[in-house]
């Protein structure tokens, strides 16, 4: 069983979480839009399912991201990593993420010279 559980840490096991929640999520808004033969792409610029569906996924992405980005700046030892959460909320995850990612590929390249 000990080899089952190997590396697992908590941060594997919230991801796995996360991916199972999402999955599911997702899925039952979609089997909703399925079962009541909804116009899958017509209730995205309206309402309906697809539009919960889309909601579960990028909270979920979002939430994920978030864990990631702050385990990833402890790990490179960048600071202020919560301000990209905090002005998520502000301004949008698909900007403050990518905003992350440019700042952490910084971060590696500086790492990489030094």
């Amino acid at each position: 069983m000990s080899e089952i559980r190997r590396h697992w840490t908590p941060t594997a096991v919230a991801f796995l979480v996360l991916s199972v929640a999402g999955l599911v999520g997702t899925w039952t808004f979609n089997a909703f839009a399925i079962v009541q033969m909804r116009d899958f792409l017509g209730d995205l610029v309206t309402s309906g399912p697809a539009v919960s569906s889309i909601t579960v996924d990028l909270l979920v992405v979002a939430v994920a991201g978030s864990i990631f980005l702050i385990v990833e700046a402890r790990r490179l030892g960048m600071r202020f990593a919560w301000l990209y959460i905090v002005l998520s909320g502000v301004t949008a995850f698909a900007f403050t993420f990518p905003l992350f990612l440019a700042m952490r590929q910084r971060r590696l390249t500086a790492l990489a010279h030094a």
